[in-house]
């Protein structure tokens, strides 16, 4: 049972973005279309996922003088085979993520759950609270990047397959778009909602 809150945490009550409040920089930047909040989200667990592993590994071998350093440089390595990854598969996407991507280095929730987590956990609890937090972040990432882009470009941007270019044209909505939430302060109007809707249902479920 405590293996799948761990997983489970990071979804619901340890959100890392409307809950903990982490990531926003990469929220704020790359939630403008669906597609590119897939990718950051994918990556972001891809990276998050292998390093709190490793971290985890090595907790009682890195000395605490030098763990932060430690964890960058395991972090990094990862990133780099993300951009590699990316760049030679889906450079769409690679572009559009742009400095966002080798900034996942410093990811907050990527330093803060290697440092609060799986420095002083095991493998296997690192590994869920990895996925638990990677998939969180992604569909946190995923729902503000749907709400701006089909009410602020009237658009859908997936990912081509085949003949399907990859985008879903809402005809009400492309003629008439709010152009504010394409913006970063549409971004933030948008995460200000949604985190009060989250406050209230969090608060409606311990008064019941």
């Amino acid at each position: 049972m405590s293996h799948m809150n761990e997983l489970k945490k990071g979804i619901f009550k340890e959100n890392p973005t409307f809950i903990i409040m982490l990531g926003m920089c990469p929220t704020l930047g790359v939630s403008t279309q669906v597609s590119n909040a897939i990718g950051m989200g994918a990556s972001v667990i891809f990276v998050l996922f292998f390093s709190n592993i490793v971290i985890s590994m090595l907790r009682k071998i890195i000395p605490d003088t030098v763990r932060i350093p430690s964890y960058i440089v395991v972090i990094a390595s990862f990133v780099t085979i993300v951009e590699m990854i990316l760049h030679a598969f889906v450079p769409s996407v690679y572009e559009a993520l742009g400095v966002y991507l080798p900034l996942i280095v410093v990811n907050c929730i990527i330093l803060g759950r290697a440092e609060a987590f799986a420095n002083k956990n095991t493998v296997l609890d690192s590994a869920l609270d990895a996925i638990g937090m990677g998939v969180g972040f992604t569909l946190s990432l995923s729902l503000i990047a749907l709400i701006r882009e089909v009410l602020g470009a009237g658009t859908i941007t997936l990912f081509p397959i085949g003949s399907f270019s990859g985008v879903i044209t809402i005809p009400l909505l492309s003629e008439s778009p709010v152009r504010i939430l394409t913006l970063a302060s549409g971004a933030l109007l948008v995460m200000g909602y949604l985190k009060a809707l989250f406050i209230y249902k969090s608060t409606r479920r311990e008064e019941k």
